[in-house]
C-alpha cells in the first residue's frame, strides 16, 4: 500500500487529494496546526476512528515553521509521496504579512526539503507552485515563462519553486513543480474572490444579504475545478522523473464575467448588489494570469474539463444549498431558485 504525506490537508485541495489518493487505496497521513477551535471541516466526512485496525487516514500535528517536528514525523511517517500543499495562500493578506508569509509560504518549503534530505527516504515531492510567480509577464504563461511576482506571496512562491528545482539537480531528489492556475470550488475559502461572489449572489437571492463589496473587476483569471487539478498533481508523480508542468483551463475570464456568470445563475442583476471597496485593491495589481497547459496535456495526458461558467453554477448552487436552510419558512416560495 502506498504511503502520502499531505501538508496543508485541511485547505481546499488538501481535502481533494486526500479523497483522491483514499480512492486509490492510499495510506494518507496530513499535518495540520494544533488549534483551539476545530479546523478539519473539509475533511470530517474522511474522518476514521484512530482505534479502527482499517484506518488509511490519520492526521498529525505539526507547523512548517518547525524543523525538528517535520523531521520526527517523515522519519515515522516514511511516505513514498509528500504532496505540499501547505501556505499562507492569500494574495492580498500577503501584503498585509509579508514576513509570516515568506517564513511559512517560502521558507517552509526550504524546511520540508531539507527534512526529507535529512532523513533520507526515497519518496517523490511535490510542490504547489503559483500562476502568481507569473505576475506581470503578459499571457499566455507555460513552463517557459518568466517570472515577474508582484506580491509577497508570489515571491514567496517563486523562492519554494526554486528550492524544489534546487533538490531536485543538486541532491537528485524526485521533485516536481505544479504551477496551478487559479481552481476553485465549494471548499474554497469565503474570502477568496470567486467564492465571495458565489456565496454573495446566492445569499442574495434567498434574502439574506442586498449587496457585496469588490475591488478591481478588470483583472483576468484562468479558473478551473479543483477536483481536476488534484487529479493532476498525482498524475506528475507518477511520471518517469520530476519535473514542472502548468495546470490550466486556457481561458480569460474577468472578475466581472465571473460577477455576471453568478448573478446570470439566480436571476439577479449583478450591478444592484455589487459596491465597489478600495480595500479590495492591491498595492500592485497582476492583470491577467491565463495558463498554457499543453505540456501537462502532452505529457500527462491531463486537461481541464470544467470551464469558468460551469464552474460558477457549480459554486453558487452548493452555497444556496448551504444557506437556504438560513431562510426563514415564510419567504422560501419568494426567494430565487
Amino acid at each position: 500500500m502506498k504511503r502520502a504525506l499531505i501538508t496543508g490537508i485541511t485547505g481546499q485541495d488538501g481535502s481533494y487529494l486526500a479523497e483522491l489518493l483514499l480512492g486509490k487505496g492510499y495510506e494518507v497521513h496530513g499535518i495540520i496546526r494544533r488549534s483551539s477551535t476545530f479546523n478539519t471541516g473539509r475533511i470530517e466526512h474522511l474522518y476514521q476512528d484512530p482505534h479502527d485496525p482499517e484506518q488509511r487516514l490519520v492526521l498529525h500535528y505539526g507547523d512548517l515553521t518547525d524543523s525538528s517536528r517535520l523531521v520526527t514525523l517523515l522519519e515515522k511517517v516514511r511516505p513514498d509521496e509528500v504532496y505540499h500543499l501547505a501556505a499562507q495562500s492569500h494574495v492580498r493578506v500577503s501584503f498585509d504579512e509579508p514576513e509570516y508569509t515568506g517564513n511559512t509560504t517560502g521558507v517552509g518549503t526550504a524546511r520540508l526539503l531539507e527534512a526529507i534530505r535529512m532523513v533520507g527516504i526515497e519518496t517523490r515531492y511535490y510542490q504547489a507552485s503559483s500562476s502568481e510567480m507569473f505576475g506581470a509577464t503578459p499571457p499566455p504563461q507555460n513552463e517557459e515563462t518568466p517570472f515577474y511576482p508582484r506580491s509577497p506571496y508570489g515571491a514567496a512562491k517563486v523562492y519554494g519553486y526554486w528550492m524544489a528545482r534546487n533538490y531536485r539537480e543538486a541532491h537528485g531528489m524526485f521533485t516536481v513543480n505544479g504551477i496551478l492556475f487559479n481552481h476553485e470550488s465549494p471548499r474554497r475559502g469565503e474570502t477568496f474572490v470567486t467564492r465571495k461572489i458565489a456565496r454573495a449572489a446566492a445569499r442574495i437571492a434567498l434574502g439574506l444579504e442586498e449587496h457585496v463589496y469588490l475591488g478591481n473587476l478588470d483583472a483576468i483569471r484562468d479558473w478551473g475545478y479543483a477536483p481536476e487539478y488534484v487529479e493532476g498533481m498525482w498524475r506528475m508523480l507518477q511520471a518517469d522523473h520530476g519535473d514542472d508542468y502548468v495546470l490550466a483551463t486556457g481561458t480569460a475570464t474577468t472578475v466581472e464575467q465571473w460577477v455576471r456568470y453568478c448573478f446570470d445563475h439566480v436571476n439577479l442583476d449583478w450591478t444592484d448588489h455589487v459596491r465597489f471597496d478600495e480595500t479590495y485593491l492591491r498595492p500592485t495589481e497582476v492583470d491577467a494570469l491565463i495558463g498554457d497547459p499543453a505540456k501537462a496535456e502532452n505529457k500527462l495526458g491531463w486537461t481541464a474539463q470544467t470551464m469558468p461558467e460551469q464552474l460558477a453554477r457549480i459554486m453558487v448552487d452548493a452555497d444556496l444549498a448551504e444557506n437556504r436552510a438560513l431562510v426563514p419558512t415564510s419567504t422560501l416560495g419568494r426567494t430565487a431558485r
